[in-house]
């Protein structure tokens, strides 16, 4: 950003200014682009404190047996997990896995990213969305997803295994 700046300081309508009104300018054009790359990085900052939270407080379920419809400690399904990681950021996701793989914008596969919703179909119908996880784990080869498993409660798991990957339908980012 700075060299396109710089580059429009070097036109010729700024050719008419005194070498002290032209450093003003360069001074000016120069805090501006250090001003805007800072509001960047705090985004960024921000998204990634949003993400550790989220990952942090779906992984202090782990273990927690799956309980369709619940979302309590107890028990709780899949979608019932996110809800309740997602609040920790004070969002509102919606409470099923079907309404949660419209929410957000779609991600590749190739493209997810910790916190990112993945979505399967588990039942009778291979095409309809019937189960959703969040990924926690992005390595070569590998994505590591947590979800609150029928038989063995909240766990994480690897997409690419031959089971989920057979299922995958999509993955969503909401923040």
């Amino acid at each position: 950003m700075f060299f396109v700046l710089l580059s429009l300081a070097q036109r010729s309508y700024f050719l008419n200014l005194n070498l002290n009104q032209m450093q003003r300018v360069l001074y000016f054009l120069i805090v501006a682009a250090l001003l805007s790359s800072c509001g960047a990085a705090k985004r960024a900052q921000l998204r990634q404190k949003k993400i550790d939270r989220l990952v942090a407080t779906a992984r202090s379920n782990t273990g927690t047996p799956n309980k369709w419809g619940a979302t309590t400690r107890s028990g709780m399904d899949c979608s019932g997990l996110l809800c309740n990681s997602y609040k920790a950021i004070d969002y509102d996701l919606p409470r099923t896995s079907v309404q949660q793989s419209k929410t957000g914008d779609k991600v590749k596969l190739e493209k997810v990213q910790p916190g990112d919703l993945v979505f399967f179909a588990t039942g009778k119908k291979k095409r309809k969305v019937t189960h959703v996880g969040m990924v926690t784990v992005v390595k070569k080869g590998k994505i590591m997803f947590i979800h609150s498993s029928s038989s063995l409660g909240v766990v994480e798991s690897n997409l690419y295994s031959k089971y989920y990957k057979k299922r995958f339908r999509g993955a969503r980012r909401v923040i």
